[in-house]
């Protein structure tokens, strides 16, 4: 799983610095987010996961880490390069609502990179490329997930795509999202 977060953190980071001012209001394919809300999102997730694959308390409350677009892309490579560690994976770790398995974390930090990824590329007219393993890691994350972020409105509804659709194009529909989206 580290080789699919390396790709999608570096296919993020590369979007993520290319986001101009003008773009910041834009809608994305993510129904509950513009431009900047989704980089606002994770500037507290990314931080969030790189202090979970490194077994660090998350903070009680306080101020928001920046969410320009460069330090969003940093962020996301900062958490990637701490769950490139193996003993990320381990154990028990503190993410999101609490204490979950760290393999857990690392597929939420999965999931989160390849659809806030793709939201923001294609919200803002880039292309967002990864390879096939990364696509089908995508894929059986967004699958494992999908129930249970349906019905805490995290996805929505599943979108039929054709049966021969790449494996990326089929995670993004089991997450709700249309992979033919445009701005």
């Amino acid at each position: 799983m580290h080789t699919a977060i390396q790709e999608f953190a570096a296919a993020f980071a590369e979007t993520a610095s290319a986001v101009r001012v003008e773009q910041l209001s834009d809608r994305t394919p993510c129904k509950k987010f513009t431009v900047a809300e989704l980089l606002d999102h994770l500037a507290g997730v990314l931080p969030s996961s790189e202090r979970a694959a490194r077994k660090l308390p998350q903070p009680v409350a306080g101020d928001p880490a920046p969410a320009t677009p460069a330090a969003v892309a940093g962020y996301a490579m900062s958490a990637a390069a701490a769950w490139a560690d193996p003993a990320a994976y381990e154990g028990l770790t503190e993410f999101g609502p609490g204490e979950m398995p760290a393999d857990f974390a690392a597929a939420i930090t999965l999931q989160e990179l390849a659809l806030h990824g793709w939201d923001l590329a294609t919200a803002t007219g880039r292309r967002f490329t990864v390879g096939d393993d990364s696509a089908k890691a995508a894929l059986a994350v967004v699958e494992q997930i999908a129930e249970n972020a349906r019905a805490t409105d995290a996805y929505g509804e599943p979108v039929a795509v054709p049966a021969d659709a790449s494996a990326f194009d089929r995670a993004l529909a089991a997450s709700g999202r249309n992979p033919g989206w445009s701005a």
